[in-house]
């Protein structure tokens, strides 16, 4: 048996529950602590990917047919995935070191990152369906602990979060009720259930409820908006931007490949993609409008979730791959950008659009980072988001030609949803980028200088990967991806060619040819600068910045769009609050019912009789 699976688990569940119980004062030793967890964590992960597959196995219970063991096993899909979590798990904590926002309680903060990495281990490593659920529950009480260490303006977002992330855990563990009843196992390498009747498909669409809900996708989405406006950046940063959607996606690929055989032509695929076009466009539309620079962050994370989901709906090998890469990708320029973001409200005390500017030339390290990332998440060549977007869009062509589904005849729906969502994400972070780095800078901002490099080492390391996975994205597809989905031939999936190197060495000679020309134009010869004046009159410098939230002002107030938003911001369209208001009308009924009245009781009782009495009678006859 394989003990070093134990260690990435259990090591940092203990150490994180027995400092969530230390005094608060010992800030400096708990920093400490889970740095080192962190990285004796991420090298375990190492390891255990470099070693192959591997299994660890504790019978704890059995009773009859059930039993209860604690089963580890290191597959390909789940080692590859763990490493990269434990990653970022390691640049988070080292992102914390020199944070302001967890310092007031440092011991549930840092502590709640251990259980986080812990039962993200669990999950990622368990082959037995009841610790799945056990480990993700784990995750979902650190998650809560987590956005509540934002302070009192946070509570709100982290119950919500919870009451609907634990919603559909409720429907995830009766989805394993019902996988356990049809398979009469709970060990997941032993599943595999036929998608052919009632009771399969329910228990499908319930755990797809689990997996999507803690990715973040559409309608099950408020929770990410919510936590990104009053959370600290840290916090996004590991859970919502990188674990929860490595982990929804995991588990979706899970269902969809593992657990349950699904027919390419049948209604689930279809399901799966209206899921995902829709969580593309509509995001990215309420991203577009957003003045808060982490709310808007946390739209375009749910936003991205659209495509690994559209991915894996295709059932092609190079659908369901560019699903997963784009999964990679997602975590690693979503993780970039909230950490930015971080950066920016840190250094200047406000993540309002309208009262931040010039910080390019302040923060130039920050602004090379998030110019890198955004760049990525728009789907622009030859970063890794344009990759993995291609493998999406190659999927759904080949969804179009190989299957006779709905779904499938509705792929030319899906490519242009796929394609106008890239758009409207490069358009959304045109705006970011005016506004925060390249707009005029007010004057109180003007002694702002670089974070700390515990902040900026995270943020250029993420910034890197995202080139490096782009320009030699054959890398991690040959090494990670793969592997991971048992495609043995990997350049036979594609159906169209993208040569990377030289596609960028073709767009480098292009921007180099653009900088010299600027250089010459503007450089080469004198210009005089001079204050901007307006009839004879100097204008102060806050009078003359122009702020990005208005470039898309228009769109918000177009007819049936202008409905739209207004319908989102009271929240129509959230589950939780129309969930809250009929959650309001029952308990008002009942009010109703409970007079304290005697006769009033008696009278319902008799009525209640008289009914199971008339099913009798019906059952009878």
């Amino acid at each position: 048996m394989d003990t070093i699976l134990l260690y990435p688990v259990f090591i940092p569940l203990a150490v994180g529950f027995v400092l969530l119980f230390l005094p608060r004062r010992a800030t400096p030793l708990f920093k400490a602590v889970t740095l080192v967890v962190s990285l004796l964590a991420f090298v375990c992960s190492v390891l255990i990917l470099s070693r192959g597959e591997g299994s660890y196995h504790w019978s704890i219970l059995e009773l009859g047919a059930f039993r209860l063991d604690l089963l580890l096993s290191a597959a390909p899909l789940g080692s590859f995935i763990l490493m990269f979590a434990m990653g970022f798990g390691v640049l988070i904590t080292l992102y914390s070191l020199n944070s302001r926002a967890p310092i007031a309680r440092s011991n549930e903060y840092y502590g709640s990152i251990l259980l986080t990495i812990g039962g993200a281990a669990g999950i990622l490593l368990s082959n037995h369906l009841l610790f799945l659920l056990i480990f993700w529950e784990i995750v979902t009480a650190s998650l809560y602990i987590l956005i509540s260490t934002g302070g009192k303006s946070s509570n709100f977002a982290a119950t919500k979060s919870f009451a609907m992330i634990g919603v559909s855990d409720a429907g995830f563990l009766l989805g394993v009720g019902i996988v356990w009843t049809l398979a009469g196992t709970f060990v997941i390498s032993d599943i595999s259930v036929a998608t052919t009747s009632a009771l399969p498909i329910i228990a499908f669409l319930l755990l797809m409820l689990a997996a999507i809900t803690k990715a973040g996708a559409m309608p099950l989405h408020t929770w990410v908006p919510a936590g990104g406006e009053y959370a600290p950046t840290s916090v996004m940063a590991l859970l919502p931007a990188a674990l929860d959607k490595l982990l929804g996606i995991y588990l979706l690929v899970l269902i969809v490949k593992s657990l349950f055989t699904l027919d390419p032509n049948g209604p689930l695929t279809t399901v799966l993609a209206v899921i995902g076009a829709a969580t593309i466009v509509i995001a990215v539309m309420i991203a577009m409008v957003q003045h808060n620079l982490k709310k808007l962050l946390s739209y375009h994370a749910v936003s991205q979730v659209g495509y690994m989901i559209l991915g894996i709906a295709t059932l092609t090998p190079v659908g369901i791959a560019g699903g997963v890469f784009h999964m990679l990708n997602n975590a690693i320029y979503k993780c970039c950008l909230f950490l930015c973001g971080g950066a920016v409200e840190e250094a200047t005390g406000t993540a309002d659009l309208e009262r931040l500017g010039g910080l390019g030339a302040k923060m130039p390290l920050t602004f090379i980072s998030c110019l890198i990332a955004a760049l990525s998440i728009s789907g622009i060549p030859p970063l890794n988001g344009f990759a993995s977007k291609w493998m999406v869009y190659q999927g759904v062509v080949q969804m179009g030609q190989t299957q006779s589904s709905a779904g499938a005849g509705l792929w030319p729906v899906w490519l242009v949803a796929a394609m106008f969502g890239s758009a409207l994400t490069l358009a959304s972070f045109v705006k970011i980028l005016h506004s925060v780095f390249l707009s005029r800078s007010p004057d109180a901002l003007r002694d702002v200088k670089e974070v700390p490099w515990a902040q900026t080492l995270p943020m250029l390391v993420l910034a890197c990967l995202c080139v490096v996975f782009g320009v030699f994205y054959e890398g991690p597809l040959r090494w990670f991806i793969f592997p991971a989905l048992g495609i043995t031939d990997g350049p036979a999936i594609f159906i169209g060619s993208w040569n990377s190197i030289l596609a960028t060495v073709l767009l480098l000679i292009g921007v180099g040819v653009g900088v010299g020309v600027l250089w010459i134009a503007a450089f080469a010869k004198k210009v005089r600068i001079v204050p901007t004046w307006t009839c004879g009159e100097i204008q102060r410098n806050d009078d003359m910045i122009i702020p990005g939230t208005h470039f898309y002002k228009t769109i918000s107030s177009m007819g049936g769009l202008k409905q739209m938003y207004g319908g989102q911001e009271r929240g129509y369209f959230d589950l939780y609050n129309q969930g809250g208001r009929v959650g309001l009308v029952l308990t008002g009924m009942l009010r109703w019912l409970h007079t304290g009245v005697l006769p009033m009781y008696l009278t319902w009782v008799t009525l209640g009789l008289l009914v199971v009495l008339l099913c009798l009678v019906a059952g009878i006859w």
